[in-house]
């Protein structure tokens, strides 16, 4: 019998038991449970370093979906990406194509992006990945140097002035105060002939603090052309002037090249996963990168009421990228914000609210050549992309009562485009955008932390260069904003052994950007629908279970995600089905943990329903069931090993692909292989 075959009913049998043992969950004080993706508000979880706790509270103030992830949650894991730090958030869709390159997905925002990111704001300590028009990448990111990752989904994030679609992630720098551990040493290696290395130190002396990281990676990739090599530095250094009152200047940089093995056919994604498609092979297709990024921020609180937070900041980002052309680019970004918390009361009644700014200006110097086996042929555009965004923002929480809150804010933003072409100056444009975004809510918290809530927000999100300028069109094609007002009502909290986070949410969206491969190995075009609607269900649950295993405590995490995304009485695709993510999802993870610490922790990852590929809803992809297992043990008070395994029937299968218009005749050379089985083995000297 296959594994698929009996996933499904293991899977429901899980449910089944958790449902009345739910129910029946005791009021009182039971363990305490380390939760990577849930927010837990009232007692402070002791299994939990204090400054993921603080982010926890803080972020618990929202009333909508939000997440916590601490590093602590993936250390013991061959962690590369969001597809490994993040896969245990509700909601969110993180999948892996090769190397760093992801699809990253908050409730269907980018959906049918076939590159790189759009429709989520990615963030290190608020300074976003993003070029100034919002397009970005993930290469830039690393896991390792994050003492925890904020995830505000869907329109939760005006705290960021951000009105995505998708919502904000947030990575947050680890400190000379706030670091795991002052030394850190460590080593991986596995499949594929992966190899990082990695090292941190943190210091403190008086009122100065410094945390420094380096790491290195190289890997032959899976895949045929699927090599790449990593470099990454990280230095964080700050200086206190008391309580809540601190300066800290923050630098990294990366230097990083990822062969690119392209897109196959489902049959050849199937039949021969390992391949390379011709194109990647004969343009020596790649993604070479690298990233200088600085930030002096400060924290300052101006009185007990009165908190200022505040950064301003500069990257640059050299690109060379040979895939259908020779893409090098050299790119600068800088910005400012700017935030005050505030508590007090107003007519006698306890409150507190933030107001603040966002501001972003860069220019990318985009050429782009004849690819002739990866180098640079005749040149065939030159161009210079200027952008700039502007967000002022607000939101209070007024309590009513002593347990509920309303809430009321908003964002006002401002985007420009000036395009001019170098080569083609008939091409010359330029575009402004305004709108603003309002938000209504609810907030109610039991006296143990459990909390409700509810909320009404406006998001809009401004065309990227990747959607305004279109060859052979003159000029911006004339894409407009995408623009949606989400609902959504959800509930978290602890209770005995029980921790849950379930949010229930429905978006109606006006001119949603969508995308379609034009052609093997193009970029993709993008298209205004006129109508489409977002409703999901998403769901965590944490459960402490009553038993104990050879004197070590069991652990079962579940997140299961529900996403109902379709077109709304269009004039061509009608009520058809959006492509790309699966309507329903599903993971599981149950841990056995020793006091000594020794862990197992076998998982299952279930896409239980097969995605369309195309619009017009003729084909799908396969549904599949991948089963892992990670463990490890500590072999002295300073030094530990773990094992990650993944896909241990080594299932065929198919990650992630990108959209095409109808499959009956468009190309379908769309498809990323998803990995086949692996090992990995890390040693950690920690002191």
């Amino acid at each position: 019998m296959s594994f698929k075959t009996t996933a499904a009913p293991c899977a429901l049998l899980i449910g089944a038991c958790l449902v009345p043992g739910f129910a029946h969950a005791s009021e009182a004080e039971g363990p305490t449970t380390v939760v990577d993706s849930i927010i837990v508000t009232g007692r402070r979880n002791a299994e939990d370093p204090a400054v993921v706790a603080e982010a926890r509270d803080r972020l618990s103030r929202t009333p909508g979906a939000v997440a916590v992830v601490s590093a602590e949650s993936y250390a013991d894991r061959f962690a590369q990406g969001f597809s490994d730090t993040l896969r245990n958030v509700p909601g969110l869709l993180a999948q892996k194509r090769y190397g760093e390159e992801s699809r990253l997905s908050i409730r269907g925002s980018g959906i049918a992006q076939g590159f790189h990111q759009r429709g989520v704001l990615l963030a290190q300590d608020g300074v976003p990945f993003a070029d100034a028009d919002g397009f970005s990448d993930f290469q830039g990111v690393d896991a390792l140097s994050a003492r925890y990752i904020e995830v505000w989904k869907g329109s939760n994030t005006l705290r960021f002035g951000g009105a995505q679609l998708g919502g904000a992630i947030n990575l947050v720098t680890p400190t000379g105060r706030t670091a795991l551990q002052e030394n850190l040493w460590q080593l991986e290696g596995g499949s594929f002939g992966s190899v990082r290395g990695h090292a941190a130190v943190a210091r403190t002396s008086g009122d100065w603090d410094v945390y420094a990281a380096a790491s290195a990676m190289q890997s032959d990739g899976w895949r045929d052309h699927s090599e790449q090599s990593q470099g990454r530095l990280t230095v964080n250094a700050g200086r206190s002037f008391g309580e809540d009152r601190e300066v800290r200047l923050i630098a990294q940089a990366a230097d990083i090249k990822q062969d690119i093995p392209g897109a196959l056919t489902l049959d050849q994604a199937l039949k021969t996963p390992r391949m390379a498609s011709t194109s990647a092979l004969s343009g020596d297709q790649a993604r070479d990168l690298t990233v200088k990024r600085l930030t002096l921020q400060t924290r300052w609180r101006f009185s007990e009421s009165t908190l200022f937070e505040g950064a301003v900041w500069g990257w640059e980002k050299s690109l060379y990228h040979p895939i259908f052309q020779v893409m090098d680019q050299d790119s600068a970004t800088r910005g400012a914000f700017g935030r005050i918390d505030w508590t007090g009361q107003v007519a006698g009644l306890r409150a507190d609210a933030f107001y603040g700014f966002s501001w972003r200006d860069g220019e990318v110097e985009a050429l782009r050549y004849v690819n002739l086996s990866g180098l640079r042929g005749a040149r065939t555009a030159d161009a210079r992309q200027e952008a700039s965004g502007l967000d002022v923002f607000a939101e209070g929480r007024l309590f009513v009562t002593d347990r509920l809150a309303l809430v009321a804010g908003g964002s006002w933003g401002r985007a420009t485009r000036d395009y001019r072409d170098h080569l083609a100056p008939a091409n010359d444009d330029s575009i402004d955008y305004d709108w603003f975004s309002p938000r209504l809510g609810l907030l109610w918290e039991a006296e143990d932390g459990a909390q409700v809530f509810a909320n009404v927000t406006r998001s809009v999100e401004p065309p990227t260069y990747g959607a305004l300028v279109q060859a052979p069109l003159t000029g911006f094609t004339p894409v407009e904003v995408h623009d949606a007002w989400t609902a959504e009502i959800g509930t978290r909290g602890r209770r005995g052994a029980f921790a849950w986070d379930l949010t229930a949410w429905r978006s109606q969206i006006d001119g949603e950007m969508l995308n379609f491969i034009v052609g093997p190995d193009i970029p993709a075009a993008t298209f205004n629908a006129d109508r489409t609607i977002h409703q999901g269900l998403e769901a965590g649950l944490d459960w402490r279970l009553p038993v104990e295993i050879a004197d070590g405590s069991l652990l079962l995490r579940q997140t299961y995600n529900w996403s109902d995304f379709r077109f709304d009485g269009d004039a061509r695709w009608g009520d058809s089905r959006l492509p790309v993510v699966p309507e329903h999802q599903y993971r599981a993870e149950l841990t056995w943990r020793h006091p000594s610490g020794v862990f197992v922790a076998p998982s299952v990852e279930w896409r239980i329903s097969s995605p369309y590929v195309d619009y017009a809803n003729t084909m799908k992809a396969p549904d599949y069931a991948l089963l892992g297992l990670t463990g490890g043990f500590d072999i002295g008070p300073n030094a530990s090993i773990y094992v990650d395994a993944r896909n241990l029937t080594d299932e065929r299968y198919v990650g992630e692909f990108s959209a095409v218009t109808d499959a009956r005749s468009a190309s379908t050379a769309v498809f990323f292989p998803g990995e086949g089985r692996s090992v990995f083995v890390g040693l950690r000297l920690a002191y």
